[in-house]
């Protein structure tokens, strides 16, 4: 899948180890049933980059379009915990739809507790919407590929803003105008740029 791809791009060959591999998304009343959620759209885990170790989520947008639902953020929570007592940075690379119930609250938390001892680097790599912006923005380094997408409200339900449509959501605006993230040509660059 193109989000384990993107993982072992980014690390040094064959030094990805997988964590929660196995769960998957909890059955609720709110979920879409017949869907299959394995690993609940998100690949967690720790490698290394130039031998040094890291610890990396990848968000999967072929399972419930990347969103994130409660084991999605439980694992990446959990990674956190790992990467502080490792002293190793959290690479996080954002695919995603936004977010399900009971979620994203508990990743935030951790990179509030964890601000001064863990090294937090975003990358979008394709769609990052509503409040999972929030990730890139705590983060320390954010890149954006130029074809990325970050909003917190899709533009096109601003009113009168059918001109600018396509505008605020953009890589280049993030780049210019918010400061929220370094746009970067490709894949390739923004993950050779995390690997710098």
């Amino acid at each position: 899948c193109l989000a384990l791809e993107r993982i072992n791009r980014l690390l040094d060959e064959g030094s990805f180890v997988e964590v929660g591999a196995l769960v998957s998304a909890r059955t609720t009343d709110f979920t879409v049933n017949d869907q299959s959620a394995p690993s609940d759209g998100v690949i967690t885990g720790y490698g290394q980059i130039e031998g040094n170790p890291v610890y990396v989520y990848s968000q999967n947008r072929d399972v419930l379009n990347g969103t994130m639902g409660e084991m999605h953020a439980k694992k990446i929570a959990k990674l956190y915990d790992m990467a502080d007592k490792a002293a190793a940075p959290v690479i996080g690379l954002l695919d995603c739809g936004g977010f399900r119930l009971d979620s994203f609250g508990c990743v935030l938390a951790k990179q509030a507790e964890y601000a001064d001892s863990v090294l937090q680097i975003s990358a979008v790599m394709g769609n990052c919407a509503g409040g999972m912006t929030l990730i890139p923005a705590m983060s320390d380094f954010a890149f954006m590929t130029k074809e990325a997408q970050m909003y917190v409200n899709a533009p096109h339900t601003i009113q009168d803003n059918k001109k600018l449509s396509r505008e605020f959501d953009s890589a280049k605006y993030q780049a210019a105008v918010s400061g929220q993230a370094e746009v970067l040509e490709s894949e390739d660059a923004v993950l050779a740029k995390i690997r710098e």
